[in-house]
């Protein structure tokens, strides 16, 4: 094998043998499409080389593997950091400009990954990320889905969800193994096994099978050789499923129906379960993900591996959520029906080897599936559900002896009304570890959600909390920042060691740093101006407050609550034209799911809003409002270094984390939150005074929600009752009072989220935001503060723990 070079000759050389060898090409004729996924290929072949030899020296040393589960990763666009981190940009620019183009013209070619879509996925691709970086022996399973979640888009300010083709031109980046597919069952019957007396071993006869087709992308970590893989299934029917007979007959829909019913099981992520059809779909694919990477991980362990009793000393798998718990069953399965492990021992094994995060507090978010469901697509893991259910029981009562009560709520299987299973009991059962993902989110499952589970096993309990990588959102998407940080800190350690950045701490109070800072700020800003130009056609002022609220749509996170905000502040233009406020953009992104009425709903209210404000003469003077159309990591690459204050107003008690609230403090935002998810532990780490606090917590909002009544606050409140009335009145749209009835319905009805009681404050601190950034230097001093005292939140850390805490691996180091 010819070893790749590290010259400006050599990169050139191998640039042009792609081109020729792998595009089929010539410098004359290539297109832009072709210069892309040549510069790809070179940079790939980088990478290539540090993977054999990581994988090497994993085979060598033989250690235990991290497999990471989870339903989505949201990877973004891969060209950028991969010339990142093989220190390549320095020979791929000067190539491109002979070229006569420029990486960040070969970048519009780059399409993310459509394999995620909200918080679960980014963290679970900052995490990969942080494993190789800290030299983590790790592999990350998910499905390649075709279509991803959806390209967003608006019709008369309505979302419209389009199909997500992020492979149409090819993926430069992924490396498919059609040869190593492996089998997975669905429906069928099961029998008892005759060698099996005790009778929990059984034959389950498949009544449809379908293939799981890997690929991978690589990996890598940053200033270090390991490169590790994220592996892909893709749903394939097998060579049968096309039936020529009625095809010649001229039945064409007929004769491919099995190939459709297959195939779409990996078409897109979270298919609509507001369907019976659609909610069997969604349990196909968590199963088919889990089947699939169970076998490929006992194929990986039996390489170097002998017999079972190392397995749980070797393989240490991490359910991300309840989608992949399913995982635990099959485990069981395979041992105990296919492997001929007795029982005891199987889940003696099991129990050792998985690992569960919840990553939820809201009861609707923990999964559970219907026992007929169950029964009827997997017959032979409802089975083996009782039997698991049945021991776990035993246990329970013989811990807690005549507390039917218990019994009852710990059940895996729910006897309330329909029968369904309970996924994340499942999960607790069956792990080692159960971890929450901030300190208060963690204390709640422990003191409400998993009470019952935590005084059982209160050993099994953790806190780790989520971080993000810097290497993709300071570095990448702050490269002005990142400059400015690596003068001050006097190297580029901080990529690595976040903790670095606590020397800026030193420099808020030095005036020719502070108008440094702001320089940055301001140029990013003008940068996301151009970018909202150029979607929206709003003109945003680089010198406004950018007050963003970037998440997806979901009614714990109170989207609505900011638009009453919006809506009091145009209300008042209105009123007094010559009312002195803060020029200010409001930025929403995020996309609502596809069958989550009330929040497309709400989105259609904000483009309302944002195209009232807007076209108003006197409004728009003072305000401008943007819904920045398909939001994703490219874009929040853009957003998040020009935000200059972070909406994180999630209900106290409802949000697990956050992730968005730690990339968006890293870069300078000031944050306005509530004692909610990861807020708390920023708001300890960069000062109170250097965060603007408002609203109930968790205590008093669950003292609140037994006697709420939304009407009185509306009745009271005049600027809340104002801006109903605009709702209700049909303002936001052109006369029609019913459009978004709805929304008002939901929130003097019910308010589940207790956005009316959390207004005034809500209100009385933006005012505080307004009087703050009037004094320029003092916001600024915020801003570097946010941004020195966060270091705390890199992924790097949050791996570390996880490493001592729950799964015990060590690093293995690859030499170049």
């Amino acid at each position: 094998m010819r070893s790749v070079g590290s010259t400006l000759e050599e990169f050139e050389r191998d640039l042009i043998s792609n081109l020729y060898y792998q595009r089929g090409t010539t410098l004359e004729s290539a297109s832009g499409s072709d210069g892309y996924h040549t510069l790809a290929l070179t940079v790939r072949d980088r990478l290539i080389e540090r993977y054999a030899r990581t994988a090497a020296a994993h085979y060598e040393a033989n250690p235990r593997f991290v497999y990471y589960l989870s339903a989505e990763y949201l990877l973004g666009r891969q060209l950028r950091q991969n010339l990142l981190y093989t220190d390549t940009e320095k020979l791929a620019r000067p190539i491109a400009a002979q070229l006569g183009t420029s990486i960040e013209e070969l970048e519009r070619y780059d399409v993310e990954p459509g394999l995620g879509n909200g918080g679960l996925g980014r963290l679970a691709a900052c995490l990969l990320d942080s494993m190789a970086t800290l030299d983590i022996p790790a592999v990350g399973y998910g499905i390649r889905y075709e279509f991803g979640i959806f390209k967003q888009g608006f019709r008369d300010g309505a979302q419209v969800e389009r199909p997500d083709d992020w492979t149409f031109y090819g993926n430069p980046w992924e490396f498919p193994a059609p040869d190593d597919r492996q089998k997975v069952g669905f429906y069928g019957a099961t029998a008892p096994a005759l060698d099996d007396p005790s009778g929990l071993r059984r034959q389950w006869s498949p009544g449809e099978i379908v293939r799981g087709e890997p690929s991978h992308m690589l990996v890598p970590g940053y200033g270090t050789q390991t490169v590790n893989i994220v592996r892909l299934w893709r749903a394939r029917a097998s060579r049968e499923s096309f039936d020529l007979s009625r095809f010649g007959a001229g039945q064409y829909k007929e004769a491919v129906e099995d190939i459709t019913r297959a195939e779409n099981i990996s078409k897109v992520l979270y298919p609509d379960d507001s369907t019976e059809q659609g909610r069997e779909l969604r349990l196909k694919q968590q199963y088919f993900l889990v089947a699939c990477s169970l076998r490929d991980i006992i194929r990986r362990y039996r390489l170097r591996n002998d017999g079972w009793d190392a397995f749980p000393a070797k393989v240490v798998v991490q359910l991300n959520d309840t989608h992949p718990v399913m995982a635990v069953v099959e485990l069981m399965r395979l041992l105990v029906d296919e492997y001929r492990v007795d029982w005891d021992r199987a889940w003696s094994i099991t129990r050792r080897t998985f690992n569960y995060t919840c990553h939820t507090l809201l009861p609707e978010a923990l999964e559970t599936w219907p026992v007929a469901l169950l029964e009827r697509l997997l017959p032979r893991h409802m089975e083996l559900i009782y039997s698991i259910n049945y021991f776990f029981l035993q246990e329970v009562e013989a811990t807690f002896p005549g507390d039917g009560d218990r019994l009852r709520r710990l059940s895996i299987i729910s006897e309330d009304g329909e029968r369904r299973v309970r996924m994340a009991h499942l999960a607790v059962v069956a792990s080692s570890a159960v971890n929450g993902v901030a300190e208060l989110h963690t204390r709640l499952l422990t003191e409400t959600t998993l009470r019952d589970f935590a005084e059982l096993w209160p050993q099994k309990f953790h806190n780790v909390t989520n971080g993000v990588t810097p290497r993709r959102f300071v570095r990448m998407a702050n490269p002005r920042l990142s400059e400015l940080i690596t003068t001050t800190t006097g190297s580029q350690r901080w990529i690595t060691d976040l903790d670095q950045l606590d020397a800026l701490a030193g420099k808020a109070d030095d005036r020719e740093f502070l108008d440094r800072w702001r320089a940055v700020k301001r140029a990013n800003k003008v940068d996301l101006a151009a970018l909202v130009e150029q979607s929206t056609g709003v003109v945003m002022d680089p010198d406004s407050l950018c007050d963003v609220m970037i998440k997806r749509f979901h009614e714990y996170k109170r989207q609505h609550l900011k638009l009453l905000h919006v809506i009091t502040l145009f209300n008042r233009l209105r009123e007094d034209p010559d009312l002195d406020v803060v020029p200010r953009t409001v930025l929403f992104g995020g996309k609502a799911a596809p069958g989550y009425h009330a929040m497309k709903l709400l989105i259609r209210l904000v483009n309302a809003v944002a195209e009232a404000v807007n076209t108003d003469p006197v409004v728009s003077r003072h305000l401008k409002v943007v819904l920045q159309p398909d939001y994703n990591v490219s874009r929040a690459l853009v957003i998040i270094p020009a935000a200059d204050l972070s909406e994180q107003i999630s209900l106290a008690g409802k949000e697990a984390s956050g992730t968005g609230n730690m990339k968006l403090a890293l870069n300078g935002a000031v944050t306005i939150g509530t004692l909610d998810g990861a807020n708390i532990e920023i708001r300890d780490r960069v000062g109170a005074e250097n965060f603007f606090l408002f609203g109930l917590d968790a205590q008093q909002a669950e003292e609140q929600r037994r006697h709420h009544n939304p009407r009185a606050y509306y009745e009271t409140d005049p600027d809340l009752r104002a801006a109903i009335d605009a709702i209700a009145n049909g303002v936001f749209a052109k006369g029609d009072r019913t459009l978004f009835a709805p929304v008002v319905d939901a929130m003097l009805g019910r308010d589940e989220y207790l956005a009316l009681a959390d207004y005034r404050a809500y209100m009385e601190c933006q005012e505080r935001v307004e009087r703050a950034w009037r004094d320029q230097d003092a916001w600024a001093r915020m801003s570097v503060l946010n941004a020195a005292r966060c270091g705390f939140f890199s992924s790097d850390r949050t791996v570390r723990d996880y490493c001592d805490l729950i799964w015990r691996v060590d690093p293995v180091r690859v030499t170049g």
